[in-house]
């Protein structure tokens, strides 16, 4: 081993002290890049979870929730799929506000765009008196059987003639909805039946504000339209009738052997005719008396005033009350004592309020020496007209022959009167007013005395009562004393008196249960010797109201479904058009093929397929209803009473028919068991007054 020199061993030791140093300062150099690098580092964490948090933070505040965010240094990116792109610019806009702009890296996608969606299409139609106005947004092509603008402001201007309509319908070019055509056609309906009327007219709503003119018509009016209105769209009635004007405002209350009734009886607000009606209830009335509710009480407080004096004629036992306006005039009964009148009329004299001014009588018992002037009036059933009893001159004679004569107009007038110069003041007036009186009964009496008014008698209507006491009330004056004895006799009231729709029904499908409807071979053509078996049901159908009516058309199951169907429908269309030609009023008709779907017999046999081959008429589950409306009265107890018909019951609610009962004979019946493979087309309606042709 060589050993070095010492020379050379502090030369190396040199070196080797120079290598260190330059080592020691490169790897202090490395180690202070290091730590700036840690510190840098660490430094852009924390700004990037700042700003991350930050931009996060305010995306959620503003309800997106669609965007991730997420950070590469100072850089932001932001990645999702905006529904819109106006979401999209919103949300860049939003983020560019808390940091600058140039570190935002937009990622974001948009949703693609879906068809813009129908508008909703709808008609505002307004009439009244003087014009009618369309306005709203309806489909340009509207389809097959729908109106176009065209149609629907022609059809609009025929309601108005003489009248420009404004333009203020828009069209857009969307399919019309499934159930617009329909719902449309029946606004128009609609709009054609209420002269003061708003409808508004959606695809599954219809929506009718209108102004009846009085009550009754109100009903009809309502029972009309729901009953045509299509099923699949929703009806939304509103229709108000205005309160009548009564003059003079009157009210009669009775107390006598029949018990107690009202002959008149008015109220100004419903509240008040519940509350007059409960006071009648209270002093015996039975059922359900009518009670108007108009306009012209003289007072607010016109309930309370005639719930007091119905209470004072019930204290009575026996008399008459009679409001006219602010007159009220007491009658009590000759039975009456005289300590019990005098408590009576003190009470309600007390009572009444001081608007009213009461005049009160108790009535003397007549002895046999009394003879009275008396003048009286005679209207038999068969039409004779007797004028007997005092008059006061030949010129008041005439008068009184000349004013019967026309108020009992085609009826033969015997006036056998004799003059007395003597009568009272204000005969004449007594007696010209018991005569108007008199007219509005079917046959009675009317007698006049200087004291009293009376008429007694049968009538057909069920307002006479009240009529009556309006003109005597009106014409005799406050303190003048009258009686009102008059009957209401169902056989005699025109309505009344019509068949129920049931009955009607029940007629129409007697006779064909007896004859059957038939037809030619392999059409829809009415056979020539089914004609007399319209002209009966014709008959029938004439002297039958209005009604809800169906034609149902039936085949039996041999040939096609469809064929079958299109042979019903057809031969129901037909018959409707024969009645109509008859002159029957079809607007409560609907003709209904039904095809093969309801048998009452096997198939299987001939004589089965004969039966199934066949026209019935089924009531409508609103006919009842209706005819209720039409012809009862306001019933302010309750309503009207519901209605049912004969026979089975519909899922829908209608009455239906039970042929297995009647026992018809299809011994005659001609037509075809197969049904024709071609279509068979509806007859087209005839213009009105023309015959058909079967």
């Amino acid at each position: 081993m060589t050993r070095l020199s010492l020379l050379e061993s502090k030369l190396l030791l040199l070196h080797l002290r120079k290598l260190s140093t330059t080592t020691l300062a490169l790897l202090a150099c490395i180690l202070a890049a290091a730590v700036m690098f840690s510190v840098a580092y660490g430094a852009a964490l924390v700004i990037e979870s700042r700003t991350s948090k930050v931009v996060t933070a305010r995306l959620a505040e503003a309800g997106i929730g669609w965007i991730t965010v997420t950070t590469d240094g100072l850089q932001v990116r932001l990645t999702g799929t905006a529904p819109r792109e106006a979401e999209r610019f919103r949300a860049v806009n939003m983020v560019g506000s808390l940091i600058d702009t140039s570190r935002i890296r937009d990622r974001l996608d948009v949703a693609p765009t879906t068809g813009i969606e129908a508008p909703k299409f709808s008609v505002q139609m307004l009439r009244t008196e003087d014009e009618v106005q369309l306005s709203g947004l309806i489909p340009e092509k509207p389809g097959e059987g729908g109106m176009s603008e065209e149609d629907l402001a022609a059809a609009a201007a025929a309601l108005a003639q003489g009248t420009e309509l404004p333009d203020m319908l828009e069209t857009a070019d969307y399919p019309a909805p499934d159930t617009w055509n329909e719902a449309l056609a029946f606004g128009l309906e609609a709009l054609e039946r209420l002269q003061l009327s708003k409808i508004s007219v959606s695809a599954d709503r219809v929506e009718v504000k209108a102004i009846a003119d009085s009550e009754d018509q109100k009903r009809k009016l309502e029972g009309e339209l729901r009953a045509i209105a299509p099923k699949d769209v929703q009806l939304v009635l509103e229709i108000s009738a205005p309160r009548p004007v009564i003059t003079p405002f009157t009210m009669r209350f009775v107390v006598d052997a029949e018990g107690a009734r009202f002959d008149s009886c008015s109220a100004d607000t419903a509240r008040a005719r519940t509350q007059i009606l409960r006071a009648a209830t209270a002093a015996g009335v039975e059922g359900a008396p009518i009670c108007q509710v108009g306009l012209g009480t003289p007072t607010p407080r016109w309930a309370d005033a005639v719930a007091l004096a119905i209470k004072a004629v019930k204290e009575l036992g026996s008399g008459s009350i009679t409001f006219s306006d602010a007159d009220v005039t007491l009658l009590a009964g000759s039975d009456v004592p005289q300590a019990t009148f005098d408590k009576v009329v003190g009470d309600l004299e007390t009572g009444l309020p001081d608007v009213f001014s009461l005049t009160s009588t108790l009535e003397k018992k007549e002895t046999a020496t009394e003879g009275p002037a008396e003048f009286t009036a005679t209207l038999s059933e068969d039409g004779k007209v007797e004028l007997r009893g005092r008059l006061t001159d030949e010129r008041q004679r005439s008068a009184v022959d000349a004013f019967a004569r026309s108020a009992f107009a085609g009826s033969e007038v015997l006036t056998a009167t004799r003059m007395d110069e003597t009568l009272p003041d204000g005969w004449p007036v007594r007696v010209l007013a018991g005569l108007e009186a008199l007219a509005e009964v079917d046959h009675g009496k009317l007698l006049v005395r200087a004291d009293l008014v009376e008429v007694t008698g049968v009538t057909g209507s069920t307002a006479a009562r009240g009529k009556i006491t309006q003109i005597l009330s009106e014409a005799l004056g406050p303190g003048q004393t009258f009686k009102v004895n008059v009957r209401y006799d169902e056989a005699l009231d025109p309505v009344a008196s019509l068949p129920t729709p049931e009955e009607c029904v029940a007629d129409v499908n007697a006779v064909i249960a007896r004859t059957k409807i038939t037809f030619t071979p392999s059409s829809a053509e009415i056979a020539t010797t089914a004609r007399p078996v319209l002209d009966e049901l014709a008959k029938i159908l004439a002297n039958c109201p209005p009604i809800q009516m169906e034609i149902g058309g039936h085949t039996d199951s041999q040939g096609s479904e469809g064929g079958n169907q299109a042979l019903s429908q057809a031969r129901a269309e037909a018959v409707l058009l024969a009645l109509q030609g008859r002159r029957v009023d079809v607007s409560g008709m609907t003709a209904v093929g039904y095809g093969e779907a309801q048998p009452i017999a096997d198939n299987g046999s001939e004589e089965g397929r004969e039966a199934n081959r066949r026209i019935e008429f089924v009531l409508k589950g609103t006919a009842a209803a209706t005819w209720a409306d039409a012809v009862t009265e306001t019933n302010p107890a309750g309503g009207t009473p519901d209605q049912t018909g004969a026979g089975e019951t519909a899922p829908d609610g209608s009455a239906t028919a039970n042929p297995a009962a009647t026992g018809p004979d299809f011994s005659g019946d001609t037509s075809p068991s197969v049904a024709p493979t071609e279509k068979t087309l509806a007859p087209k309606p005839r213009p009105e007054g023309l015959k058909a042709e079967e």
